[in-house]
């Protein structure tokens, strides 16, 4: 007779997965900084520039998840949302073009490597994947 049990996955509260954001988005922050200073000192201002700009980028894209998610879970458990979902949703395709902007923008002024923009793009990727690994290990 076996027993099943159940994914960490469906135990997860709103709480861990916000705090799981939060730290997330500290890591980035933090990696950001340090390695685009790295590379400023390493290889150039230019790319140092680009790298952090991608790291920026992250940053606020982990904030954008945090509030959305805030939003469909309250939604889910049907619950007062904190603000308007149509208002999140707007300002979050917004974010989107604007993120988009910034980018261009970036490759036109620094001039930059391309690869740092893409591992500062990257390291929200890195650091939520390291959180979600940690989260669900616990």
């Amino acid at each position: 007779m076996t027993t099943q049990e159940t994914h960490p996955i469906v135990e997860l509260t709103d709480e861990a997965l916000q705090s799981m954001l939060k730290r997330a988005l500290w890591i980035t922050a933090v990696f950001g900084l340090l390695a685009s200073a790295a590379v400023a000192i390493g290889s150039n201002w230019r790319n140092g520039a680009m790298l952090l700009t991608g790291a920026a980028i992250s940053a606020a894209s982990i904030l954008e998840w945090r509030h959305l998610v805030r939003v469909f879970n309250a939604r889910m458990d049907r619950q007062r949302t904190p603000t308007s979902a149509a208002a999140v949703v707007i300002f979050f395709v917004m974010r989107l073009a604007i993120f988009a902007g910034v980018i261009y923008g970036s490759l036109k002024c620094f001039q930059g490597s391309v690869v740092a923009l893409l591992f500062g793009l990257a390291l929200a990727v890195m650091s939520v994947g390291w959180e979600a690994i940690r989260l669900l290990r616990n």
